[in-house]
């Protein structure tokens, strides 16, 4: 088995819709980590198991410098963005999204 893992920081904007009180619902910005993880038992036609260039193009140029609101169509956590991104990338099975120093979520396919 091959494996990659691209890490990737961003700037973005979210606000959380959350059944109780919470500053996280107002409209607030991180400088996020996100960490993208892929395998592959065999490598693609240019040996690769995913060109980081797809990871980073999937991931920052949607994401960097955006209010997530607005381009995701879910409650923007840190554990619904890791879904999404394993969910987006084929080759991608786990996913590591860290929104301040101290609070990371990750999601893994089973």
């Amino acid at each position: 088995m091959y494996y990659v893992k691209k890490r990737l920081e961003i700037s973005a904007a979210h606000r959380l819709d959350l059944p109780y009180e919470s500053k996280c619902t107002n409209l607030h910005g991180h400088n996020w980590i996100i960490t993208v993880e892929c395998k592959a038992k065999n490598l693609n036609e240019s040996g690769m198991v995913v060109d980081f260039t797809v990871i980073k193009r999937m991931v920052a140029e949607r994401l960097d410098h955006a209010v997530l609101n607005d381009v995701l169509p879910f409650n923007p956590t840190a554990e619904n963005i890791a879904r999404w991104i394993v969910d987006s990338i084929p080759e991608c099975f786990r996913c590591e999204v860290q929104e301040s120093e101290g609070n990371v979520a990750a999601y893994e396919e089973d």
